[in-house]
């Protein structure tokens, strides 16, 4: 792991942090492109043959995903050399990746503000329970917590709920501007129309699953992104921000593939440290650090283990299974 406040890595990321508007035009335009065009397609051949449609399905939901992070540059303003251009673009990503531009930018900067800060968890998009407060925990808290960190539950429900229910009403939404939300509603909900219009309701019922299958992958990356066995948490005064944001973030190599499906959002190390590098250059700003600066990686046996992690052990400093059994303290003997 690198020195959390070498000037060198400062100085290496530095340089990745410009602007280029042709490849952000073509990764923005392109995106778009991929995302309409499998979609039709998939819609179409979805009344011939599932099997047929099913690839379109598959790509469409990254193009989705791709979208999100996208107008997730564009909360930083770092998709574009320009803020207002920025902005625009976020606002027109927004009922295409079924989020509200403005409460995302405003409740995913919060996050960034509070990594890794145990008295600030409610600004994490997947809660994470300390060991000591699950060995207090009563039975319907514990059964509570483990249903919402299994995998099963978390990915499926988690993106069905945060994607169709609570982004139509997102949290802080009385603070960041509720005529921008009601707007981006009815945006979506026009959308979903033009869809039902053309392709009746299977093909929105077929939309609407390949929505959820986007948002799936989404849950996923957004676990693995702070929720690994090495990750970092503390509390104040103690807390390290440097410290959080490489260490507690994660980088998945996963596949050159799964990077160019997923906008290279997998860097997320690099990305909290620096949030102004755009998503087009992070991975190569990745693999160029020298090896003095290398970083961690996760590949995809750890990332299917990390899910098995579910409690934030203080004193060991590291993410943990559930305990067999609870913890009790030793009785002093009379």
């Amino acid at each position: 792991m690198s020195d959390y406040a070498s000037p060198e890595l400062r100085k290496h990321l530095l340089k990745y942090t410009g602007k280029n508007d042709l490849l952000a035009a073509a990764s923005y335009f392109g995106t778009f492109a991929v995302f309409f065009t499998t979609l039709y397609l998939a819609l179409t051949l979805f009344e011939t043959s599932v099997w047929l449609s099913l690839p379109f399905c598959v790509v469409t939901a990254f193009a989705g995903v791709r979208l999100y992070v996208l107008m997730h540059d564009c909360g930083h303003h770092s998709l574009f050399s320009s803020k207002r251009v920025n902005d625009i673009a976020g606002y027109v990503l927004s009922p295409f990746a079924m989020t509200p531009y403005r409460a995302m930018q405003y409740n995913h900067n919060m996050h960034h503000a509070y990594l890794g800060n145990l008295e600030h968890r409610e600004t994490t998009e997947i809660y994470t329970m300390t060991l000591r407060e699950w060995n207090e925990a009563g039975f319907w808290k514990r059964l509570y917590y483990r249903l919402y960190r299994n995998p099963f539950v978390l990915i499926p429900v988690g993106a069905i709920w945060t994607y169709f229910f609570a982004y139509r009403w997102p949290q802080n939404t009385p603070k960041i501007g509720v005529a921008g939300v009601l707007l981006h509603n009815l945006a979506f909900a026009l959308w979903l129309f033009a869809i039902w219009y053309v392709f009746d309701w299977q093909g929105l019922f077929v939309f609407l699953g390949i929505s959820a299958l986007s948002g799936m992958i989404g849950v996923f990356l957004v676990y693995l992104q702070h929720n690994f066995e090495d990750t970092y948490w503390d509390r104040k005064p103690d807390l390290d921000f440097r410290r959080a944001t490489l260490q507690g973030s994660s980088c998945l190599n996963l596949g050159h593939w799964w990077d160019i499906g997923t906008g290279n959002i997998a860097y997320h190390d690099i990305h909290h440290f620096m949030p102004a590098i755009p998503s087009y250059r992070l991975r190569k700003c990745h693999f160029e650090l020298p090896p003095e600066l290398e970083m961690p990686r996760i590949e995809w046996p750890e990332a299917i283990r990390s899910f098995k992690l579910k409690l934030w052990d203080e004193e060991q400093e590291r993410l943990v299974p559930f305990p067999k059994e609870r913890s009790v303290a030793a009785v002093p003997a009379e």
